[in-house]
Formats: C-alpha cells, sequence, structure tokens
C-alpha cells in the first residue's frame, strides 16, 4: 500500500451504484482499491424507484461518479448533460461523472469489450457469432463494428430484437446456431451464469471446434461452461471476469484519475470476487 487510506470524513468524495438488483462486487472492487492507493473516497450501491430523484441527488450532494446498471442504461440519458463518445456509439451508460454539477455518461462495457478484442489482437476480418440481443450484446455489437469487423451473425430467438440489433450495426440475424460456424464466438446470453442455466453450453461441441477464439461475457462463475469446453478444446479465450474488472477500472479512472498499478488491480479483483 502507497498511502494509508484517510478516515472517512468530510473531504471523503463518494461513488456509488444504481442497480434494480445491486451486488458487491463493485463496492468491493472500489473500496479496496482505494484503501490500495490511499485516496479518501467510499462507494456504496444504491436501488431506487425514482431515477430522476436519485440523478438529482447525484448533483446536489456532489456524489463524484455513479455506476449505472439495468434497467437504468438507457432512461438515465434524458437527466445528463451529456454523454462520451462511448456512451453515445451505443445510446446507453453505465457511468456517470460529476464535474461540479456536470453530469457525463460513459460507457466502460464498449469500451472493456473494444479493449479486449483489441489486446487480442483479434482481427476485423474475423467473422463472429454473437449469441443475445440485450444491452451487454449492443455494446458488444458496437465496439465489433467499430473495430472494422463486417462479417457477423447476431443469433437471438427474439426476432424483433435480434433483426434490430444487426440491422443497427450491419450485420446478419438468425434465430438459431444450427450448423452455422465462425472462428470468433461470442455469449451475451445468461447461459452459463450462476443461478439460471448455469449448467448449460453457450454454444454446441461442434461448433466451439471449429471456432478459434471463445468470448464469454458471463462473469460468474469466471470459468463457464462455455469457456471450459473451449479450453479443453484448445481455443484462446476472453472472460467476462476481465470484462467487470476492465470495465470496474476504467469507472475508477474516470472518477479518482488515479490508474492503478497491475497488481493493485489483481488484488482488488481477488478481493472483490472473494466476497
Amino acid at each position: 500500500m502507497s498511502n494509508a487510506k484517510p478516515p472517512i470524513g468530510r473531504d471523503t468524495r463518494l461513488c456509488m451504484s444504481l442497480a434494480a438488483r445491486p451486488g458487491n462486487f463493485g463496492s468491493r472492487f472500489h473500496n479496496r482499491l482505494y484503501e490500495l492507493t490511499g485516496l479518501d473516497y467510499v462507494y456504496k450501491a444504491f436501488t431506487t424507484k425514482d431515477l430522476p430523484a436519485a440523478i438529482g441527488g447525484i448533483r446536489a450532494l456532489d456524489i463524484r461518479g455513479c455506476a449505472i446498471s439495468m434497467p437504468f442504461k438507457e432512461e438515465v440519458i434524458a437527466l445528463l448533460d451529456g454523454v462520451a463518445p462511448s456512451a453515445a456509439a451505443i445510446d446507453s451508460v453505465n457511468t456517470i461523472v460529476n464535474d461540479d454539477g456536470v453530469l457525463t455518461g460513459h460507457n466502460t462495457d464498449y469500451s472493456a469489450v473494444r479493449d479486449l478484442l483489441d489486446d487480442a489482437a483479434i482481427d476485423p476480418a474475423t467473422p463472429f457469432l454473437l449469441r443475445g440481443s440485450g444491452g451487454m450484446a449492443k455494446a458488444v455489437a458496437a465496439a465489433l463494428r467499430d473495430r472494422g469487423h463486417r462479417t457477423g451473425t447476431i443469433v437471438a430467438r427474439n426476432a424483433g430484437k435480434g433483426r434490430a440489433l444487426a440491422d443497427l450495426y450491419g450485420f446478419d440475424w438468425a434465430a438459431a446456431v444450427g450448423g452455422a460456424t465462425a472462428s470468433l464466438l461470442i455469449n451475451v446470453t445468461p447461459i452459463g451464469m450462476a443461478g439460471g442455466e448455469a449448467d448449460a453450453l453457450a454454444f454446441d461441441p461442434a461448433t466451439i471446434a471449429a471456432a478459434t477464439v471463445a468470448f464469454d461475457v458471463v462473469a460468474l462463475p469466471a470459468e463457464t461452461p462455455f469457456l471450459r469446453a473451449a479450453a479443453d478444446a484448445g481455443k484462446r479465450r476472453i472472460t467476462g471476469a476481465a470484462v467487470a474488472t476492465l470495465q470496474a477500472l476504467e469507472q475508477f479512472v474516470l472518477y479518482t484519475g488515479v490508474r492503478p498499478t497491475d497488481a493493485e488491480v489483481a488484488e482488488a479483483e481477488a478481493f472483490a470476487r472473494a466476497g
């Protein structure tokens, strides 16, 4: 630890999150990083039934930053003063930064996905199958489009949402994977998520065998059945755990202006996942 974190007092900056069902990862991750970096901040998760009042409270109480989760990511835009390119790209906000009462929306899901695809050196010419059509699927599809991907299929049983997402970003749509294959497979559904379809495979073994890279946006558990099957088949992987950590890290940097060391991030991630 570089500096001792000051005790909470009148100068302590507050950051927060708003979600329909708040979790613990963000609070534990941010607060642990405050301890490791010696910053006079505190982070608390909230829920609300009155979004305009909650956003008004961010202004009135000079709350430095707020993470936004479903179902507020689109509704919140009308309550802000502006949006950064990361949020404008998908008309969705997952992070608010308060600069002296001016609230700007960002989307660190979008930037995290794009950065991870860049870090993995995924060629934009790589064809993909993206399973899902919700808000996170929109962030992934936008990141793919903005990286230059032109050949891909949105797989979604909901024809209306699936077609709309595919049309928005210039991709194909299919109701099911069927016999289709692609080098890059991306799961942006709850399949494999703890507490849901935890034992199900997002893509069948034959589809995985024909792929090169497996990307699962599910963060809990870190090792989904899809990712385990991909590892067994010798495929490269991008994990939802990496997305969750990177998007939270970028929120931390936006709020504080401080970029922690890799070791500090790793410690904060391990601490957050242990809770």
